[in-house]
């Protein structure tokens, strides 16, 4: 039985945070708890939060005092806090008489069923953690392409080489994180308890794009460690021929040390 958590109401707010690195849910759990994977605690004052252990938190019709509380007691628990969390906010609408799924800017829902916004609560979660790395990659597209055309025109080392590695290797545990961690291609574990609910995580995955979202994310990707090989390549390619012409100036150096002897010796 699908018990709602959301006190009757019929109209709420649910607001997605990325707080940090990492929420030590392991801490947690000992306190009232009201579903556990993702792990869902009741909000002293009124609504529900949903925790996930790569940072980030779901609060569902929890009131501005109630979440600033909330957050706060929740912090000695987030390690690596980002001074400006990522958000996103979304209405959700109860209705049992309709077809369960987006209405113009709102998710509508049968009921408030935890289950039902723990799986709202993985949705959002994968949509703000794909925003942040929309950002970041976007920035590393901006910022390696002049430090790639100098490479390739000038062939510069050094400082720039560095550099350019730097946000390459940014850019690749991007990868990782989301690959590994948030495991945003994956249908959450929820859905195997509770399969009724999967033509809605469909439909929402659908209206979210998060597939195509994160299929354009490994495409930047893609490119971005492309152009690292090749750069490394071309680097590699430089310095090596630059080490033959120093060899070879050594040859024509003790070449002419050798004539220039023989030419004295015979006169």
């Amino acid at each position: 039985m699908q018990q709602a958590v959301t006190e009757g109401h019929t109209e709420f707010k649910a607001r997605a945070l990325l707080l940090g690195e990492r929420i030590d849910l392991r801490a947690l759990e000992g306190t009232e708890r009201l579903a556990a994977n993702p792990l869902s605690l009741p909000v002293q004052g009124g609504g529900v939060a949903v925790l996930f252990r790569y940072g980030l938190v779901v609060l569902f019709d929890v009131a501005p005092i109630e979440e600033a509380a909330f957050l706060g007691h929740l912090g000695s628990y987030v390690a690596g806090p980002h001074a400006q969390p990522e958000t996103e906010v979304i209405n959700i609408i109860i209705d049992p008489d309709a077809r369960e799924g987006m209405r113009g800017e709102a998710i509508v829902l049968a009921t408030g069923s935890i289950e039902r916004l723990q799986l709202i609560a993985d949705i959002l979660a994968k949509s703000v953690i794909l925003s942040m790395y929309e950002a970041k990659i976007a920035g590393t597209f901006d910022r390696i392409e002049p430090l790639a055309i100098n490479l390739e025109r000038k062939g510069a080392g050094g400082r720039q080489a560095k550099e350019l590695l730097q946000h390459i290797g940014g850019a690749l545990l991007s990868e990782h994180m989301m690959v590994g961690r948030v495991e945003v291609s994956e249908k959450p574990e929820l859905l195997w308890e509770y399969p009724e609910l999967e033509k809605l995580y469909v439909r929402l995955e659908d209206e979210f794009e998060i597939r195509e979202r994160h299929l354009a994310l490994e495409r930047k990707l893609g490119i971005i460690s492309r152009t690292a090989e090749t750069l490394l390549d071309l680097l590699n390619n430089r310095r090596s021929l630059r080490v033959e012409w120093y060899i070879v100036l050594l040859i024509v150096a003790e070449i002419l040390l050798t004539l220039y002897e023989m030419f004295f010796q015979a006169h």
